[in-house]
């Protein structure tokens, strides 16, 4: 259906911009809407709107010293710590700009684009391509902000600003021109204590989760196990011949040191397919939409999946699996990544990639035990022994079916399977709470 937008010439020379993607009628709905309560521009109710260093530092990286966070870091209000970088302590010092403080706000300048998260870490760390924006507290809120730039107004005046050629590109003139509502300093309030209780549910659905690793860790004697590369070694005819692999990293000494760590449990071990059934049911894709689950659509930080409302016709060729509440997911493609987790929601026609191993509970295992098991960095580590490819790591799924697992306890499988449980329920319950602190923005704008 075709949209007419009538302008004045007179508001086309003031934007200097004459695409008419940048005057779409939902954009001039959203600058009319902002109008009718008091608002200025981002630029005049912040101390900061800076980029954090734009350039290469891989020198400058070490294993442990002060967080760098980057592009691949932001996520909507919050950061994904799941994959982290350190630079030395110097280094940090000398990129003062560079430098994030409790409060600030970060938006990456492209990849994440549209989505803004709050730092709420009291340890001051380190940006690199990430712009920081630090609001006047005399002015605005910080919580508030963070709320309105993820919510509809926000992101559709960066839609709209970024539109034509810097399409997914953000730049600080984009960001001083952003107009931001002023609403009340008690609503600013309200939406204050909402995002800081989301933040407290998910601090405490990550502490819960470490905690069920740990206690894995402990009970298989690996709390403190260090997975050790070696750079020469010898194998045997025999075994190469029996693995049917010709390639020498699959014989690395690390790999049979896992294995002989998981089998050396004393409550005994087994494999995957003899404790859980595969499921291969085919979608039979009907109707005209399904919820499509690919790869990316499983957040490795905290294990959270979220489904896509995608038309049947438009499934890739490969989306075929059928799912069912409480399958566990396990990603074939780049398993160092630890894209693993289960469905623990009902929606209507759920379909999977075919890029993933779906398991089902079929005996006392707990799912959450063994995905935790597959999660930590020593089983990571093991599955790409089985890696088909090279830059782009794939396994099969007989890989998994036929891996070692410990055969832990029942008292210690409860432990760890309830403190999944609860730790995703605060993650759903924190997801909500963020999800009223932008509706609440949005309604709240939306009154005249």
């Amino acid at each position: 259906m075709a949209q007419i937008s009538y302008i004045k010439y007179t508001d086309v020379l003031e934007a200097r911009r004459y695409d008419a993607e940048y005057f779409k009628p939902e954009y001039l709905e959203i600058d009319k809407k902002i109008a009718s309560h008091d608002f200025n521009v981002l630029q005049k109710i912040t101390h900061k709107i800076d980029v954090g260093f734009v350039g290469s530092m891989t020198k400058e990286y070490c294993e442990e010293g002060i967080l760098l966070l980057q592009t691949k870091n932001i996520e909507e209000f919050s950061l994904n710590l799941s994959q982290t970088t350190f630079i030395n302590e110097k280094f940090h010092k000398k990129l003062k700009k560079s430098q994030v403080n409790y409060g600030d706000i970060l938006i990456a300048r492209s990849g994440s684009f549209g989505k803004a998260s709050i730092y709420m870490e009291k340890e001051v760390c380190n940006s690199s391509d990430i712009i920081i924006v630090e609001g006047d507290n005399g002015l605005i809120n910080n919580f508030y902000l963070v709320a309105f730039l993820n919510s509809k107004f926000g992101v559709g005046q960066l839609m709209k600003f970024a539109s034509g050629g810097l399409q997914g590109h953000v730049n600080l003139t984009i960001l001083e021109s952003l107009k931001i509502s002023l609403l009340p300093q008690s609503f600013q309030l309200q939406i204050e204590e909402i995002v800081k209780s989301a933040h407290q549910k998910q601090t405490q659905s990550k502490q819960l989760y470490r905690e069920a690793e740990q206690l894995l860790l402990q009970e298989l004697g690996l709390l403190n196990y260090q997975v050790k590369h070696s750079l020469t070694f010898t194998t045997t005819k025999k075994e190469v011949e029996e693995a049917h692999r010709y390639d020498s990293e699959y014989f690395q000494p690390k790999y049979a040191e896992i294995i002989k760590k998981i089998e050396g449990y004393e409550g005994g071990w087994d494999l995957v397919k003899n404790q859980f059934k595969q499921n291969t049911t085919l979608s039979k894709k009907d109707g005209d939409y399904c919820n499509y689950i690919e790869i990316s659509d499983v957040n490795v930080s905290n294990g959270e999946i979220t489904p896509n409302r995608v038309e049947i016709k438009d499934i890739p060729a490969n989306g075929k699996r059928k799912l069912f509440k409480n399958d566990l997911l396990i990603s074939k493609v780049r398993p160092y990544r630890g894209a693993i987790s289960f469905i623990d929601f009902e929606v209507d026609n759920l379909i999977g990639s075919g890029a993933f191993t779906v398991l089902q509970e079929k005996t006392g295992y707990k799912k959450e035990v063994l995905m935790i098991f597959l999660k930590t960095v020593f089983i990571k580590e093991l599955l790409l022994r089985y890696n088909c490819g090279t830059s782009y790591p794939v396994i099969k799924d007989e890989d998994i079916l036929n891996l070692q697992i410990p055969l832990i306890k029942p008292s210690i499988q409860k432990q760890i399977a309830e403190k999944i449980q609860e730790s995703h329920r605060l993650r759903k319950e924190s997801k909500e709470l963020l999800d009223e602190a932008k509706r609440k923005v949005e309604e709240e704008i939306e009154k005249e």
